[in-house]
C-alpha cells in the first residue's frame, strides 16, 4: 500500500470522506513548539483554525494501516477539514459477532485447569495476555475489567478513531475504517433473525459486544461555560478584537477599547446563553428517555432486568403491555405492538408494528430477503417512539431483537444531524469574506502608506507602528458580526408573531431567494382530513352505480361491507378509536363497531385474541313478523355476526396497498381482505373479476379530483390454520384476488390554497406538487388549485425499465386529451420562476407530470434528461419519502433555491435538504425542518419568502453602511495622518456608539413589504447594483472629505491650531467661545482639518444610513420605522446644533475647535451638495436606470421567450438597454444552470417531446448516458 493512498469512507454516503493517515514526528513537533513560542502563540491560533496545516506541520504520510493521526476531507462542495486522534484498543477478538470460543489461541489446559472452553472468562486473578501483553485499551475502566476477564485468549489490537459521535474501526479484510452499525452489518435474512438472534446474548457475549458498540447512549454532552467561552472566545474575530483593544490600549484611546470590550462581552455572552441553551434543550429532549430499565432474554431462557445503556445488537427485549419508549431500534420477532412514531415521522397517527415474517424452509426463495430497516419499517421498533400498548400470546412474551443501539439508530442519526450540521452555503456568506478581504486589502495600502509618511516625517519608531497598526483595525469594523445578525434576530421576532417557528436562523436569508417551492398535496394544499363522496361496487366483473353510501340493510353481511370493516390498522386508544384518517372515515362510513380483547381476556386465552368488528343490531336485516322469543333470538343472531381480524399486513408505501387475514365467527375456511392503490389491487385481482371500463372509470374519478381507493377480496383454503397465517408471506395472500369495488373519497383544497398559489406565480415562483396520491388525482388537484392552468398542457412521462434485452424507454402521452390541436413545437421555455416585463404570453405552456416508478427509472439511465424534465415538470405522483429528497437534490442540482412544505409525515427529508423547508406540524418532526408553522396552511410561505427577501434586503443594506462606515473613517484617518494628526478619542467614542450602533440596530427594524413582487433580490454582494452601489459612495465620500481637507488650508485665517489661536473672532464675535485648552495636545488632535473633517464625515454617515436603507420592493419605507427616523433626526439635530451652536463642554469633549461662522456655513452648504448627490446616484442612476436596464438578471429576450407588444415605458426601457448594451457589451450567458437547459432547449426543435415519440436509452459507459427519440406511428 502507498503512503501517499487516499481512503474513502463511508463512500457513496451523505457523509462521505477522504482520509489520509499520518504519524506524529518528533522534529516537526519541536520545530512548530519553537514558531509558537516566537509568534507568542499565534501559531498555535493558525493551526486550531486550519486542521490541514496542523498535521501537515507536525505529522508525515503513512499508511493508514499504522496511523497515529488521520486528516478527513468532507467530498461534498464545502470541502471541510478534520483530523482525529487513531486509538488502540486490546480486544479478544477483531468481530464482535465471532463467538468467542472459536478465537481462543491459548494453549490447551492441562489436567489440573478446567478447560478455557468452559470457562471463556477468567477470573481478574488470571496470569496475563499471552504475548506478554498486558490490556491497556482506552475506553477507560469498564473496558480494561472486560478485557483482564478475557486473560485465556490472545489479545487483538484494534484500531479505531471517534468522529462525530460515530466509532470507525480498521478492518484488514477491506483495508479501510469502516462503521459497526449494529446486526444490519451481518446482512441477515428474517429467518436467520428467528433461528439464530432470538434466544438473547450471554452476559460474555454481551460485555464483548459492548466493549465495540459502546454504550446504549445518546449523549449530548452540555459543555461547560468555560469550554464554549474558550471555542467562542478562539474565533478569529475575537482575537483581532483582541489585538484591536491592546492596540488601543497601547496609543491610550482607553474609552474606546473599554467600549469594544463591553460590545464583545455583551456579544460573547449572548451567544454563551443561546448556544448552551440550544445544548440542554437537545440534551433533555434525548435524556427524558434515554436511560431506562429493561427486560431482556439470556440464552438460557431466563429474563433479566438490565439498564437501557447496556443494550447491544443481539439483545432480545421483552416488550412491555403496558408500553414503553424505545431506548433502541428492534425488530420485532413476536407479538404486535402499537406505536406513536410522531418523533421520528412527525405523525401523530398510531401505527401497528408486526413480528418479522418467518417463512417455513421451503417457501423462503424470493421470500427470505436480507433485513433492513428501511424495508422491514412495519416490523422495527425505532429509537425514542412510544409504544402506546402490545398484543401478546399468554406465556409468550412480546420480543424484539435489538438492531442498533446509540448514535446508529433513527433518532441517534438525527440528533448527530442536529449536533452536526452542514454549513449553509450562500452566496451572501461567501461573498462577505471576499468584501473583508478587499477591506483588508485597502487597509493594506493605508498601512504602506502611513509607515512612509511617518518615516518622511520623522515620527518616532513607537509611534509609526502604533498608527500603522491603527489603520487595519479602523477597516475591519468591530461590530459588523453583531451588525449582520440583527436583521435575522429582528426577521425571526416577525416571523414568531405570525406563528412561525425558526430552529435555523441562518436559513431566513436564503429564503429570500427561493425560486420554487414544492408542496405536499394531502394535509398541506388539501385538507387533511377525507369524506366518503360514495361506493361504486363490483358484482360478477361489471360496476354497478355509484352509491352514497354503505350503511344498507342488503349490503351489511357483503364482502365489500366486510373489507371495509376489517381493512385497516385501527385500534382503541384509552376507548377511542385511533389511526389513519382515510382508515378512520372509511370505517365510520359502515357504522360497525370495533372490539379489541383486553389484558384479562387474552391472558385466559392460549393464543393472541384478534380484534373483532361486528354491525350494530339495527343494521342487521329485520324480520317481520315473530314473537318476542324470536327477537331474543334475533338479538342473539346479531351478536353472533362477528368478524375477527386474524393477521395484518400493514399499508407499504412501496407496495402502495395493505391486506388482513380474517374469520367470520362460525365459518371454517379464513378471507382475505386487501385496500390500496386502484392501479396495483387490480394487478393482483383476477382479470375476470376487474370490469373492462376499470380504467375509463378510475380516470372519470381521478380527473375530478377525487382520492379513489380499490377493494379486493379472496377465501382462503380450509388448510390454512391460526398458526400457519401468523407465519405466511403476505405475497401468497395478495394474488388471486376477486375485485370488489371502489371507494371514492374527497380531498377538498383548503380555503387559502388557490389564493397562496396565485401570489407565489404572480411573483414568477414556480410551484410544484410532490404527492403520494394517484397521478390523475394529483393533476386534477393542481388544475384546481391554479398550479396548471386550464389551457396549459400537460404531458405524463411513463418510463419502463429494461426488459427481456430491451433498453429502458420513456413513452409521452397527454394527460387530458385536448380537443385543439396543440402546436407544441413552436411553445419556448418559459421561466416561471424569472423576472419578466408584464406582457401577455402568446405561447402555450406546458408541464410535464410522472409518478415515482417513472422519476427512479429516468433519474437512473436517463440522468441528463431528468435536469430537463425537471425544468417543467410540474406533478410528481406516487413519490416515495427518499424520492422527494432525490427531487430537491436534483433541482437544486440546476441551481434553483428550492422552498418545501410539507405536514411533516413523510416528508421530513425533503423539508432537511430544501434551502426552506416549512413543516405544517407541530410535532417533534419539527425538530428535522428549519421552519414550523402554527398555522395549518400554505399561508405561511409567502410570508416566510417576505422575511426572508426583507432579511436578506436588511444584510445587504448593512454590510454595505458597515463598509462605508470603515472607509469613510480610514479616509479621515488618512487624511490626518499626512498632517500628523488623527480623530480623538472620544470621536471615536461618538462615531461608533452614537452614530453607527444606534443606526446600524434601527435601520434593521424595517418590516417586510406587504405582497410578493416578481423581482427577486440579489443573492451575493459581489454584483453589479451592489457593488456600483458602494463604490459610488466611497467615491463621493472620499471626493467631498479630500475637498473639506484641501479648501480649510485655503482660508484666509487658516493658521496651523495652538492652544492660543481664536479665529472665531475675526468673522463673528457673536458666537465667541473660550473653548482653547492650555494642556498641550500631544497626539494633536484639536486642529482646523480634524473639527471639518469630523463634521463632515460624521453627516456622511447619517447619509449613506439613509440612501442605503432601502424599502420598497421588498421592505416597508424607511418613514414607517420609527426607530430608525427618530435616532436619524435625532442625530441630525444633535450635529447641526453643535456644529452652529458651540456648547464649550460639549467641543470639549469630543476635542473639536471653534471655526469661524462662515467656514461653518460652507461647510453645511458641503454637506448639503454631498447628500444630494449621494441620493441623486444611488436613487436615480443606480435604481431607476442602471438596476431596470443593465443590470436585470432576468431578461426574456435572453431565454427564447418572444415578448408581445411592448408599452411606451416598456419601449423606453428597451430603447436605453440597447444604449447601454452598445456602451457596456457583456455576454448574455445565464449564470443558473436551468437558465443555460432552458436555452439550449428553447433551440431545440425537438423538444419538448411529442406525444407519438418513444424516448430509448442507448447506454454508452464513456459518454454517459444518452437517448434516442424514435418516432411511432400513432
Amino acid at each position: 500500500m502507498e503512503k501517499g493512498e487516499l481512503k474513502i469512507l463511508n463512500k457513496g454516503e451523505e457523509e462521505e470522506m477522504e482520509l489520509q493517515g499520518y504519524r506524529l514526528c518528533r522534529w516537526r513537533l519541536a520545530l512548530v513548539g519553537f514558531g509558537v513560542l516566537c509568534t507568542g502563540g499565534f501559531l498555535l491560533l493558525l493551526l486550531y483554525w486550519m486542521p490541514e496545516w496542523c498535521v501537515k506541520s507536525t505529522c508525515t504520510r503513512t499508511t493508514a494501516r499504522d496511523a497515529e493521526v488521520v486528516l478527513l476531507r468532507s467530498t461534498d462542495e464545502f470541502r471541510r477539514w478534520f483530523l482525529a486522534r487513531v486509538r488502540v484498543m486490546l480486544a479478544p477478538g477483531s468481530n464482535p459477532f465471532h463467538s468467542l470460543e472459536t478465537q481462543t489461541t491459548s494453549p490447551p489446559s492441562s489436567p489440573s485447569s478446567p478447560s478455557s472452553l468452559s470457562r471463556p472468562f477468567s477470573s481478574p486473578s488470571s496470569p496475563p495476555l499471552a504475548n506478554g501483553y498486558t490490556p491497556h485499551p482506552s475506553d477507560g475502566s469498564p473496558a480494561q475489567e472486560l478485557s483482564r476477564r478475557f486473560s485465556d485468549y490472545q489479545p487483538t489490537q484494534i484500531r479505531y478513531f471517534t468522529f462525530h459521535s460515530t466509532k470507525y474501526y480498521w478492518s484488514d479484510e477491506m483495508q479501510n475504517f469502516n462503521v459497526l452499525t449494529g446486526l444490519e452489518d451481518l446482512e441477515v435474512n428474517c429467518s436467520t433473525i428467528h433461528s439464530e438472534h432470538s434466544a438473547g446474548l450471554t452476559r460474555n457475549q454481551q460485555e464483548y459486544r459492548r466493549l465495540f458498540f459502546g454504550v446504549n447512549e445518546i449523549a449530548v454532552k452540555v459543555p461547560s461555560v468555560f469550554k464554549l467561552l474558550i471555542k467562542e472566545v478562539l474565533n478569529p474575530f475575537y482575537i483581532f478584537q483582541l489585538f484591536s483593544v491592546i492596540l488601543w490600549s497601547v496609543d491610550e484611546y482607553y474609552y474606546y477599547a473599554a467600549a469594544i470590550v463591553f460590545m464583545s462581552v455583551i456579544s460573547i455572552a449572548t451567544s454563551l446563553y443561546t448556544i448552551k441553551k440550544q445544548y440542554i434543550m437537545l440534551h433533555d429532549m434525548v435524556a427524558a428517555h434515554s436511560i431506562v430499565r429493561v427486560s431482556v432474554c439470556r440464552a438460557n431462557n431466563e429474563v433479566e432486568e438490565i439498564l437501557s445503556t447496556d443494550l447491544v445488537p443481539g439483545d432480545v427485549v421483552v416488550i412491555p403491555s403496558n408500553g414503553t419508549i424505545m431506548p433502541c431500534d428492534a425488530v420485532l420477532v413476536s407479538g404486535t405492538c402499537i406505536v406513536n412514531e410522531s418523533m421520528l415521522t412527525g405523525e401523530s397517527v398510531p401505527v401497528t408494528k408486526t413480528n418479522l415474517p418467518n417463512p417455513p424452509p421451503g417457501e423462503r426463495e424470493g421470500a427470505d430477503s436480507a433485513y433492513n430497516t428501511e424495508e422491514h419499517k412495519r416490523h422495527t421498533l425505532f429509537c425514542g417512539t412510544n409504544v402506546i400498548q402490545t398484543r401478546f400470546y399468554t406465556g409468550e412474551l412480546v420480543k424484539a431483537v435489538v438492531v442498533r443501539t446509540g448514535f446508529s439508530t433513527a433518532k441517534g442519526q438525527l440528533v448527530r444531524s442536529i449536533l452536526y450540521p452542514k454549513p449553509t452555503d450562500f452566496k451572501l456568506y461567501r461573498d462577505a469574506y471576499l468584501f473583508l478581504l478587499c477591506l483588508v486589502a485597502v487597509a493594506g495600502i493605508g498601512f504602506v502608506y502611513s509607515i512612509v509618511l511617518s518615516i518622511m516625517n520623522e515620527v518616532p519608531a513607537k509611534t509609526i507602528i502604533i498608527e500603522s497598526l491603527d489603520i487595519i483595525t479602523i477597516t475591519v469594523p468591530p461590530a459588523l458580526p453583531a451588525a449582520m445578525t440583527a436583521g435575522i434576530v429582528y426577521a425571526q421576532r416577525r416571523l414568531k408573531k405570525i406563528g412561525i417557528f425558526c430552529i435555523s436562523p441562518q436559513r431566513i436569508n436564503i429564503c429570500g431567494q427561493i425560486n420554487l417551492v414544492c408542496f405536499d398535496k394531502t394535509g398541506t394544499l388539501t385538507e387533511d382530513g377525507l369524506d366518503l363522496w360514495g361506493v361504486q361496487r363490483v358484482e360478477s366483473g361489471c360496476f354497478h352505480l355509484s352509491e352514497e353510501t354503505a350503511q344498507k340493510e342488503n349490503l351489511v353481511k357483503s364482502q365489500f361491507v366486510a373489507c371495509m370493516a376489517t381493512c385497516h390498522s385501527l385500534t382503541k386508544i384509552e376507548g377511542q378509536l385511533s389511526g389513519d384518517p382515510l382508515d378512520l372515515k372509511m370505517f365510520e362510513a359502515t357504522g360497525w363497531i370495533l372490539e379489541e380483547a383486553t389484558e384479562e381476556e387474552t391472558a385466559l386465552h392460549n393464543r393472541i385474541m384478534p380484534t373483532v368488528v361486528r354491525p350494530p343490531k339495527q343494521l342487521l336485516p329485520s324480520q317481520p313478523d315473530g314473537s318476542a322469543e324470536q327477537d331474543m333470538e334475533l338479538a342473539e343472531l346479531s351478536s353472533l355476526y362477528e368478524i375477527g381480524i386474524v393477521r395484518q399486513f400493514p399499508f407499504s408505501s412501496g407496495l402502495q396497498r395493505m391486506s388482513v387475514v380474517s374469520r367470520t365467527l362460525g365459518e371454517k375456511c379464513m378471507d382475505a381482505f386487501m385496500k390500496g392503490a386502484p392501479e396495483v389491487v387490480a394487478s393482483l385481482c383476477k382479470k375476470e373479476t376487474v370490469p373492462e371500463d376499470f380504467a375509463e372509470v378510475l380516470e372519470g374519478y381521478t380527473k375530478q379530483g377525487f382520492r379513489v381507493i380499490a377493494l379486493a377480496h379472496r377465501r382462503l383454503g380450509s388448510k390454512l390454520n391460526w398458526h400457519k397465517v401468523q407465519n405466511i408471506n403476505r405475497d401468497y395472500i395478495e394474488a388471486n384476488m376477486e375485485f370488489l369495488g371502489l371507494i371514492i373519497m374527497q380531498n377538498k383544497l383548503k380555503a387559502e390554497t388557490p389564493g397562496v398559489l396565485l401570489d407565489l406565480h404572480r411573483a414568477n415562483i414556480r410551484t410544484i406538487m410532490v404527492t403520494g396520491d394517484n397521478m390523475l388525482t394529483a393533476i386534477s388537484v393542481a388544475r384546481d388549485c391554479g398550479m396548471i392552468p386550464p389551457e396549459d398542457t400537460v404531458i405524463i412521462a411513463d418510463a419502463l425499465p429494461p426488459h427481456d434485452g430491451q433498453a429502458a424507454k420513456i413513452t409521452w402521452r397527454y394527460a387530458d386529451k385536448p380537443s385543439r390541436t396543440t402546436r407544441l413545437e413552436e411553445i419556448n421555455i418559459s421561466l416561471e420562476n424569472e423576472v419578466h416585463l408584464e406582457e401577455p404570453k402568446t405561447q402555450e405552456l406546458y408541464h410535464f407530470a410522472m409518478n415515482g416508478k417513472s422519476f427512479a427509472i429516468i433519474a437512473e439511465h436517463f440522468p441528463d434528461m431528468l435536469q430537463k424534465l425537471v425544468l417543467h415538470g410540474t406533478v410528481f405522483a406516487r413519490m416515495a419519502p427518499d424520492q422527494k429528497t432525490q427531487l430537491i437534490e436534483t433541482l437544486q442540482g440546476v441551481d434553483y433555491f428550492v422552498g418545501m412544505c410539507g405536514d411533516g409525515a413523510n416528508d421530513c427529508g425533503a423539508l432537511k435538504r430544501a434551502h426552506g423547508g416549512i413543516s405544517l406540524s407541530e410535532l417533534e418532526a419539527s425538530v428535522a425542518s428549519p421552519f414550523t408553522s402554527k398555522t395549518p396552511n400554505i399561508s405561511c410561505v409567502p410570508s416566510l419568502i417576505r422575511e426572508g427577501r426583507a432579511a436578506l434586503i436588511t444584510s445587504f443594506c448593512v454590510f454595505k453602511f458597515m463598509a462605508l462606515y470603515s472607509i469613510i473613517q480610514y479616509i479621515s484617518v488618512t487624511l490626518l495622518y499626512s498632517v500628523s494628526s488623527n480623530l480623538g478619542d472620544f470621536q471615536f467614542l461618538f462615531i461608533d456608539i452614537a452614530i453607527i450602533l444606534l443606526i446600524v440596530f434601527t435601520m434593521s427594524l424595517n418590516p417586510a413589504w406587504k405582497e410578493l413582487v416578481s423581482r427577486r433580490p440579489p443573492s451575493g454582494l459581489i454584483s453589479g447594483p451592489l457593488l456600483f452601489s458602494v463604490l459610488t459612495q466611497i467615491l463621493i465620500c472620499l471626493g467631498f472629505q479630500t475637498f473639506t481637507f484641501l479648501w480649510v488650508k485655503k482660508q484666509p485665517w487658516y493658521e496651523k491650531w495652538n492652544p492660543l489661536t481664536d479665529v472665531c473672532n475675526h468673522s463673528d464675535p457673536l458666537n465667541v467661545s473660550d473653548l482653547n485648552n492650555t494642556e498641550v495636545d500631544e497626539h494633536n488632535i484639536q486642529n482646523f482639518e480634524n473639527t471639518s473633517l469630523f463634521y463632515v464625515s460624521s453627516f456622511q454617515y447619517l447619509i449613506v444610513a439613509i440612501v442605503f436603507s432601502k424599502g420598497k420592493p421588498f421592505r416597508q419605507p424607511s418613514y414607517k420605522n420609527w426607530p430608525f427616523v427618530l435616532s436619524a433626526v435625532g442625530l441630525y439635530f444633535f450635529l447641526l446644533f453643535i456644529m452652529f451652536h458651540p456648547v464649550e463642554g460639549i467641543d470639549g469633549f469630543l476635542e473639536i475647535v471653534c471655526v469661524p461662522f462662515e467656514w461653518r456655513l460652507q461647510l453645511f452648504l458641503v454637506i448639503l451638495v454631498n447628500a444630494a448627490v449621494s441620493v441623486l446616484v444611488e436613487t436615480f442612476i443606480l435604481d431607476i436606470v442602471l438596476w431596470k436596464l443593465a443590470f436585470s438578471r432576468d431578461k426574456q429576450a435572453n431565454y427564447g421567450v418572444t415578448p408581445a407588444a411592448p408599452t411606451p415605458q416598456g419601449l423606453i426601457d428597451l430603447q436605453g438597454y440597447k444604449c447601454l448594451s452598445w456602451l457596456c457589451p457583456r455576454k448574455t450567458a445565464p449564470k443558473a444552470r436551468y437558465m443555460h437547459l432552458a436555452q439550449e432547449l428553447s433551440l431545440d426543435p425537438d423538444w419538448p417531446p411529442k406525444p407519438t415519440t418513444t424516448t430509448e436509452a442507448k447506454p454508452r459507459p464513456e459518454n454517459g448516458s444518452v437517448y434516442d427519440i424514435i418516432i411511432i406511428n400513432s
